[in-house]
């Protein structure tokens, strides 16, 4: 990643947590690009995504966005509204599981409690034989985030997996943990800001690492998540795998919403797993920014949906 890259990329993710931007962008953002990264503010239009996207033989995973609450009673109504998607999928028969954020469970405010509301989301899961990925967020979460999905696998909850992102140096050991306890992984290459000590600091570094973690679990046999939408990472895992004689039923690709549609359609075509991480909900914005950050691409997009608006209609006196 070049220098230029980086600082686009560094300015990007400042404005995350910029409230002012975030109320500027919420007022404008749907209308003029956001949707096309969104599937909608509400449940009711994430799942006739969901919907749609089964009809193309396409799976999903269901995350309603929202991180870093200020009470615990946010936590709650997260929770709940969790629970009451867990039973809205298996009521619909939808191909779809979800993905939470520990943080939007008050990871920062209060780690049992945060711990106590994923429990019951995904003994819910379990009951209803789904599955909840936690969301890996920035490095100073991590730990909290392993141990919690160690605790609930040793507590018989094993319908729950995490995330590892390739960016960071630590990932190598992490993985070779996480599979020696056969916990379903999804691999990344990573969206947050992160301190550059922590992480890899270019892009051929951090694919070489994602083949490294890929490579170590599709040879442990653990089912692993491959979220990329880079082609040379696509062709490489499936070359990979066929040359090993590791089916095709052992991992799974997965994409954002919005985002190389026709690969992830050509793949479900192929016959190969695909799930598309689907997001929805009011606290759409900081989700929004990694986006544009990740894909300079992605930015002039909704730059251009700015540019093509329709004006509004002057008005005398």
């Amino acid at each position: 990643m070049d220098i230029g890259t980086r600082l686009f990329r560094s300015a990007l993710l400042a404005l995350a947590g910029n409230r002012v931007v975030g109320k500027m962008a919420h007022r404008y953002g749907m209308k003029l690009g956001a949707s096309r990264f969104v599937a909608g503010e509400t449940a009711d239009e994430a799942l006739l995504q969901i919907r749609r996207l089964n009809a193309k033989g396409i799976s999903a995973t269901l995350d309603l966005l929202g991180e870093s609450i200020r009470d615990l009673a946010e936590a709650d109504r997260f929770k709940r509204e969790y629970i009451t998607l867990l039973e809205r999928i298996h009521h619909d028969a939808l191909d779809s599981n979800v993905s939470l954020k520990p943080t939007q469970m008050g990871l920062a405010l209060d780690p049992a409690a945060c711990y106590a509301h994923i429990r019951d989301i995904v003994e819910k899961a379990q009951q209803l034989t789904n599955f909840v990925r936690i969301d890996m967020e920035n490095s100073p979460y991590t730990d909290d985030t392993i141990a919690m999905v160690h605790r609930l696998h040793a507590e018989g909850l094993t319908r729950v997996g995490t995330v590892i992102q390739a960016y960071l140096y630590r990932s190598r050991l992490d993985v070779r943990q996480l599979t020696k306890a056969k916990v379903n992984l999804r691999l990344v290459k990573g969206a947050y800001r992160e301190l550059g000590h922590l992480t890899y600091r270019s892009m051929d570094d951090v694919n070489a690492n994602m083949k490294r973690l890929i490579r170590v679990r599709l040879d442990a046999g653990v089912y692993t998540a491959v979220a990329t939408h880079d082609e040379q990472i696509i062709a490489w895992t499936k070359t990979y795998a066929r040359r090993n004689g590791i089916p095709a039923s052992r991992y799974e690709f997965q994409m954002l919403y919005g985002v190389r549609v026709p690969l992830q359609e050509q793949l479900a075509r192929e016959g190969y797993k695909v799930r598309c991480y689907v997001p929805y909900g009011r606290m759409w914005y900081p989700y929004f920014v990694r986006r544009m950050a990740e894909r300079p691409a992605n930015l002039w997009f909704v730059l251009k949906n700015w540019r093509d608006r329709p004006s509004a209609p002057r008005q005398n006196g």
